[in-house]
């Protein structure tokens, strides 16, 4: 019942007399808000949800942010307008900021010594030394930081988190020429200080991370190369499979799609990382090797961890673009 003593009533935790709705007054005061989210076509692991129809009566959004729908033409993803947009620089941001994080988490949980693991043995291979354990543990961990990640910055930037990530979106025509551009820079410098602060974490520069380190001496640049360009190539299809494709909303959705990436992407550099010896395994990020080299020492082949990933990303698209998810008129 209500009780006295005050120009508003106030209840009683009585589940069994609650209050009458008649009773209830509201603040005039209160407003309602909504979620902050621009709609962007290219969001991992948002299945095409929270996106817009391409008509007139989103004409001005459009011009502003040309990926918040699909089916955007060549003038639109080329147009400069959106570089005036605030809120396109403040999701590049977050963008920096989440791959500086993530970066820095993955190099400090999974660096070792700068020195060659002890070869396999010939009774167990690999399976018995740091060769197999640090890929393993690295898979698992990187499985909790890449989903988390995506759920934390998904609604924010569209938690790409990894150049290569926005060169297939852009390739494949649901990122816009501003945000690729805007987004690689912020991740390539959210790397590369990540990489610095797992220094100043580790307390030395001697140190190698897994997907990132390559003794050429044993295993060729060109056999490195091919290892890299082709688990690009199989991240970008998991990933667009489970987290970029609108036919996916209904059965995976928002909800289980950046854990479907999240594994794609561990359970690839785990796959990776044991095989041949004197081989790290694949990079998957060229941002988080750039962090790792920055903060330890730059190596000779680092630009195979660019070249394959945009290699990969043009295979991806020509085939995306053959096939494409959506629907409509052409543009």
């Amino acid at each position: 019942m209500a009780k006295p003593g005050g120009s508003r009533p106030t209840y009683d935790t009585n589940l069994e007399n609650p209050p009458h709705a008649d009773d209830l007054q509201r603040d005039d005061t209160q407003r309602s808000a909504d979620a902050n989210i621009v709609p962007f076509v290219g969001r991992l692991g948002g299945n095409g949800v929270d996106i817009v129809s391409r008509n007139a009566s989103n004409e001005t959004l459009l011009k502003d942010v040309p990926d918040a729908a699909p089916l955007m033409s060549l003038q639109d993803q080329f147009s400069l307008r959106p570089f005036w947009t605030i809120g396109l620089w403040k999701s590049a941001l977050m963008e920096g900021v989440g791959t500086l994080m993530i970066v820095w988490v993955t190099i400090y949980a999974n660096s070792s010594p700068a020195v060659i693991p002890e070869q396999p043995t010939a009774r167990w291979g690999p399976f018995d030394n740091a060769a197999f354990i640090g890929p393993l543990v690295g898979g698992i961990l990187n499985f909790f930081y890449l989903s988390l990640s995506i759920f934390c910055f998904g609604g924010v930037s569209g938690a790409h988190l990894n150049p290569t990530i926005t060169i297939a979106t852009f390739i494949a025509r649901l990122c816009s020429l501003p945000r690729a551009v805007l987004y690689v820079l912020f991740q390539t410098a959210g790397g590369a200080l990540g990489g610095l602060l797992a220094r100043s974490a580790l307390g030395t520069r001697d140190f190698k991370t897994g997907g990132c380190w390559l003794y050429p001496d044993l295993v060729p640049i060109q056999d490195a190369f091919t290892v890299e360009f082709m688990t690009c190539l199989l991240l970008l299809f998991f990933a667009f499979g489970t987290g970029l494709d609108p036919r996916q909303k209904e059965i995976v959705g928002p909800t289980l799609g950046p854990f479907l990436v999240g594994m794609s992407a561990a359970s690839l550099t785990f796959g990776t990382g044991f095989v041949r010896y004197g081989y790290g395994g694949a990079s998957l990020n060229p941002a988080r090797c750039l962090g790792s080299f920055v903060g330890g020492r730059f190596s000779s082949y680092h630009w195979m961890h660019w070249v394959a990933d945009i290699a990969a990303c043009t295979i991806h698209g020509v085939l995306y673009h053959i096939v494409p998810p959506w629907k409509g008129p052409p543009t």
